[in-house]
């Protein structure tokens, strides 16, 4: 692994997830020595604990957040918005593997949806057709099945009942993919053994994540110097405007300095957000980038929700992958529905403790005891699907809650937008008329859990005053600072996001690996 001094000007990224990680490898694969600073451990395949609590306290970011609006999160975990990883592959190594594309219409909503009341609808800086060439190098690297040729993952249980129910509704677009988790050996990782913990970390290494694919080529390079256990803190600037260096503290609390040519913030939208309004000065007073007054607004974290449905003979739903199959009938716009924008219904399988405690959180009695005494015969789906952008939905700077290293802590605030609840209700009523066509005797609808989709708070933007960066990711206000994450998101889309961090990780890599050759950066 190359060392680099702390005082030799380097590109720096600050996270390892989907786009740090991704932007990491493109970037030393073109010959660009970088340096990661990762916040958390270095966690290895073989560290996993296949048990859904432990494994959540070893991988989860537990550092202190505060919560308010009226979300039903902020009732249920105030201290937990989001469920995302701190460790080496961020949040690829928790995620389920979900990569369908972006449509269309998706990157221009105010266009295609019009003024939608108390939404901050923006048209993104760039088209589908300026992304399709990095969603096939980013499917391709991830192997998403269903896509390029690659086979398909095998049914298991809770997917039969999925599809059968979904062609007794009239569904046509269901399918057990796409998924970036091989169904077949694939560059280097073998195939699933459907082992059914995705979320826990993917011992077998099968699932796509940074960890195992990008972080690893990166290092052999010999361009990478990786850097776990690194929080930063701070980015600071120079008489310039531009950033020079990034201050982080190590696990034993020692403030370092690491000097910056080019400084990429790829460290999840809450983070992300949070460092630049950690950042201020007297050029920034508001925090970095931040003229706009636009960093941390925006908060986006998908329109979801949960139907669990019992019947009278097994399903064993945790048998195989964690999420098996996609709906994608509902994912088109028709307003006709009742809102703008559509959503998903994706499998869902959770053990016993997380159902436990996410079913209905606070929940207890006889109703409680009925659904887990169910739990081996018990079907579960996910709906996600697109929510509005909103100005007041945002990361702050708690006032009262500080971290380990005595900084103000991410304050989430989030209210859901009517357009929001008429699409849940909709994705509801929907999922429980799927059971109930293959005989459920009686669901469930569970309420969000923590968020796992965190996008928006940087969002791209034509004009300056409207957002954050430009089409590349780049700051309006730095000229060298970049965002590499899902916080430049202009809007939400129904998708799972990973597959678009990664296609637009990629993309950015091209523009930089470009402009630093020509010394343009």
């Amino acid at each position: 692994m190359k060392k680099i001094a702390n005082d030799e000007a380097a590109v720096v990224i600050i996270g390892s997830g989907a786009g740090g990680g991704t932007l990491a490898y493109e970037l030393t694969a073109a010959g660009i020595p970088c340096v990661v600073l990762e916040a958390g451990p270095f966690l290895k395949s073989e560290d996993y604990h296949n048990n859904e609590w432990e494994a959540f306290k070893q991988m989860a970011w537990l550092d202190a957040r505060t919560t308010s609006g009226s979300w039903r999160v902020a009732k249920d975990f105030p201290g937990l918005p989001a469920w995302i990883v701190k460790a080496v592959g961020g949040s690829t190594t928790h995620w389920s593997g979900a990569t369908p594309r972006f449509k269309d219409y998706e990157f221009k909503t105010k266009t295609t949806y019009g003024d939608v009341p108390g939404a901050s609808l923006l048209d993104w800086p760039i088209t589908l057709a300026d992304l399709e060439p990095y969603y096939d190098r980013a499917e391709i690297a991830m192997g998403s099945t269903h896509r390029h040729g690659r086979p398909a993952l095998p049914a298991n249980n809770n997917y039969k009942v999925f599809a059968n129910g979904a062609e007794r509704v009239g569904y046509k677009l269901y399918a057990t993919g796409p998924y970036a988790t091989n169904a077949e050996p694939y560059d280097g990782r073998p195939a699933s053994i459907q082992d059914g913990f995705n979320f826990q970390g993917d011992k077998n290494k099968s699932k796509w994540s940074t960890l195992v694919r990008e972080i690893p080529r990166a290092l052999e390079t010999g361009l990478l110097d990786l850097r776990p256990d690194s929080h930063v803190v701070r980015i600071t600037h120079g008489a310039d405007g531009k950033a020079d260096a990034v201050l982080y503290v190590d696990k034993e609390g020692n403030l370092h300095r690491q000097a910056a040519r080019v400084v990429c913030v790829a460290g999840n939208s809450i983070e992300s957000a949070r460092l630049l309004l950690l950042s201020d000065s007297n050029r920034f007073p508001k925090g970095l980038a931040n003229s706009s007054d636009q960093v941390g607004r925006n908060y986006m974290r998908h329109m979801t929700g949960s139907v669990y449905a019992r019947f009278d003979k097994p399903v064993r739903m945790f048998r195989g992958e964690t999420m098996a199959g996609i709906i994608a009938d509902e994912a088109g716009n028709d307003p006709a529905r009742g809102f703008v924008g559509g959503y998903y219904m994706e499998t869902l399988s959770l053990g016993p403790s997380f159902l436990a405690s996410f079913v209905e959180p606070g929940a207890w009695g006889p109703d409680f005891t009925e659904i887990m005494e169910a739990y081996a015969n018990t079907a579960g789906m996910w709906i996600v699907g697109e929510d509005m952008p909103q100005a007041t939905n945002r990361i702050t700077l708690s006032d009262t809650a500080r971290d380990q290293w005595g900084l103000a802590a991410a304050n989430v605030h989030f209210d859901d937008h009517a357009n929001d609840v008429a699409m849940r209700d909709y994705a509801y009523d929907h999922a429980q008329k799927l059971y109930d066509a293959v005989g459920a005797v009686a669901s469930h609808r569970t309420p969000p859990y923590p968020s796992t989709h965190n996008l928006g708070t940087c969002r791209m933007s034509e004009r300056p005053e409207d957002g954050v960066c430009d089409k590349w990711g780049r700051a309006h206000d730095v000229s060298n600072l970049f965002i590499s994450d899902g916080s430049v998101m202009t809007t939400g889309g129904a998708a799972n996001p990973t597959l678009t961090i990664v296609a637009l990780a990629i993309r950015q890599a091209d523009h930089l690996a470009a402009k630093l050759k020509a010394g343009e950066l």
